[in-house]
């Protein structure tokens, strides 16, 4: 049983989320504000209260305190992960996700629903030449299963350290980077010296994997609304070493950035983030079916408006860490339908023959992720 200071602040922040502010942002104020004066230890069992509570928050009785609710949580999370058959499979297909999930996707595979309730993998993404130097400075780390004809550098870290005061993240060796995220920059799988570019690239950590796979050689355009991110693209770039890169601000519209024609595009687009919901529990909670459909359309604007922007013999590819339908296969064949000059392209670099991929939290031990790839005929 965790102690009582700690059920004491994890309520203090479920106050907060209760009051509007969402359950990532509350943890990340909180745990900066006392960094300096609480263990790291002490700040993982906040986090790990706050998350437990929200991945059991239908078999907690809104009656109890919110202490009483999450020392319940925290008991639950521990008769599951020594016997995940404790919980049956129709108690978590009632209680574990929304009840119009069910609707918005083609399948709710029981394994994933029993995924979402464990606590997540931590992946970090070294770099290529980095993988073997790190892995072994890190010591208790695991390195990710081989796909058909590519070799990953990831690495599952198992250890306790705070990985961001590590010599090896703060000399640029290392990123943290969701395996399912690695998995996107080698979908593209970009060659030294060619031309790309990133669309919604955010804070640049997919920008500075293609760097790397390219061998910091050729350029990458990276371009998000927020110049907030862009900016903090630029200060992960520096550490990493990641210089054949440019950022432009894009709103998403027509108008483009550049009128360069590109060897390949990637559309990491905004998206529901279902996929997300084993790290992000809290998220299952606020997300709705609105979400996914207003989404789903911004989704197939961005591709239409960087389609021309594809060279000829050129590759676009379109990633969401979702899995509803109408953000994933339905955009791609939508796409496919409007755009005959695009031929759907098999996804080799990560050991498939399809041209789309779905790919699941619990074969992965990672976010979910759909990928589809094109080529300009």
């Amino acid at each position: 049983m965790q102690t009582s200071p700690v059920l004491n602040e994890a309520a203090r922040i479920l106050q907060q989320v209760q009051a509007g502010t969402p359950a990532d942002a509350a943890l990340r104020e909180n745990l900066a504000r006392t960094r300096h004066v609480s263990a790291p230890a002490r700040r993982r069992e906040v986090s790990h209260a706050v998350f437990t509570y929200f991945r059991w928050w239908r078999w907690l009785s809104p009656r109890d305190s919110l202490q009483t609710q999450v020392a319940a949580a925290l008991a639950l999370q521990q008769r599951f992960d020594q016997s995940p058959a404790s919980v049956k499979p129709e108690a978590l297909a009632a209680r574990a996700v929304p009840d119009w999930l069910a609707t918005e996707m083609d399948a709710v595979p029981a394994a994933w629903l029993q995924q979402l309730q464990r606590p997540p993998a931590l992946w970090i993404r070294p770099q290529q030449a980095e993988a073997t130097a790190v892995a072994t400075a890190l010591r208790e780390c695991e390195p990710a299963a081989p796909l058909s004809g590519t070799t990953l550098a990831a690495l599952r870290y198992t250890g306790t350290r705070d990985l961001f005061l590590t010599q090896q993240f703060q000399n640029g060796q290392f990123e943290i980077q969701d395996l399912a995220s690695q998995l996107v920059g080698h979908a593209c799988a970009p060659q030294p010296g060619e031309i790309w570019w990133d669309t919604c690239a955010g804070e640049g950590g997919k920008t500075m994997h293609l760097s790397d796979l390219m061998q910091n050689k050729g350029k990458i355009w990276a371009s998000d609304r927020s110049l907030r991110r862009l900016d903090q693209l630029k200060k992960r770039a520096a550490r990493a070493k990641a210089f054949n890169y440019r950022s432009a601000p894009w709103e998403g519209g027509e108008k483009l950035p550049t009128k360069t024609k590109f060897d390949g595009v990637l559309v990491d687009a905004p998206c529901s983030g279902i996929g997300t919901w084993q790290r992000n529990p809290h998220a299952r909670w606020t997300t709705q079916p609105t979400d996914v459909h207003e989404l789903a359309a911004v989704q197939q604007r961005l591709l239409q408006h960087v389609a021309p922007s594809v060279k000829s013999g050129g590759r676009l590819i379109y990633a969401v860490c979702t899995l509803a339908r109408a953000e994933t296969t339905a955009v791609a064949e939508a796409f496919s339908t409007a755009h005959p000059e695009f031929a759907p392209l098999p996804l080799t670099s990560l050991g498939s023959e399809k041209s789309s991929l779905m790919l699941w939290p619990h074969e992965l031990n990672a976010n979910g992720m759909f990928i589809a790839a094109w080529r300009r005929r």
